[in-house]
């Protein structure tokens, strides 16, 4: 796959330069007045992007700018609305990184890589550790939730064939989320009070004025651990 623009793999999500997005879609209004627009489509400081600062060649010589890292759904959804044939080539590429970054041989590379950097801070000697105790002792100190089709992925990483809707029904069957009515899908009480699940609420400004709310079910990192456990080592 061809590298159009340079993400970042630093931390639990893939950011990008906010900068090089614009650059490449080749848009004409100035930075500082594009990014301000792009934020009013429902976006949020410290959630979708960081304010941060990098050096660039100026009349004046080299000096700091105002940049932004942007999660790749933000990238997404700027690409999306844009509707030119860059955003449109961009877009496809992001969603080709999102379906790497998420393949499950990646996701097991990455919970044994953050197991294996907290046993060497522990200095823990035990030869008989088994992938999967690395992978929950990972993914319960993560801070970062996931979605159900990835929590899928996980699971049969693990070990256990599932797939998405499977694992949708399954849940809803046994009364993790909700079977009908508006909340369909939602985490019902019982998900909540343990803390397997929450919820996400963006609002976003549609193009026409209106406003219109979406709720993304998500599983917390205590949540993932239980579930690979229910799954692949039959707990009751």
């Amino acid at each position: 796959m061809n590298e159009l623009l340079k993400v970042n793999y630093d931390n639990e999500r893939i950011t990008l330069s906010a900068r090089e997005l614009h650059q490449f879609l080749g848009i004409g209004t100035r930075f500082n007045v594009w990014f301000p627009r792009m934020k009013e489509y429902g976006f949020n400081e410290n959630i979708d992007f960081q304010r941060v600062a990098q050096k660039c060649d100026t009349l004046g010589g080299l000096q700091d700018v105002v940049d932004y890292q942007i999660t790749l759904d933000m990238a997404k959804e700027i690409a999306m609305i844009q509707r030119s044939e860059k955003g449109k080539q961009v877009r496809q590429y992001f969603i080709q990184i999102e379906k790497d970054w998420n393949s499950p041989d990646k996701v097991m590379a990455r919970a044994l890589n953050i197991a294996n950097q907290r046993i060497e801070t522990l200095q823990i000697e035990n030869k008989e550790l088994k992938p999967k105790a690395f992978f929950a002792d990972a993914v319960a100190t993560a801070e970062s939730s996931c979605l159900v089709g990835e929590l899928a992925k996980i699971i049969k990483a693990n070990g256990c064939d599932i797939g998405q809707k499977r694992l949708f029904e399954w849940l809803r069957a046994n009364g993790y989320l909700m079977c009908r009515g508006e909340a369909y899908n939602q985490p019902t009480q019982k998900s909540m009070e343990l803390g397997l699940m929450e919820i996400k609420k963006r609002v976003i400004d549609n193009p026409d004025g209106s406003k219109r709310v979406t709720t993304t079910t998500k599983i917390t990192g205590k949540g993932q651990v239980y579930f690979v456990n229910k799954f692949c080592k039959k707990d009751d």
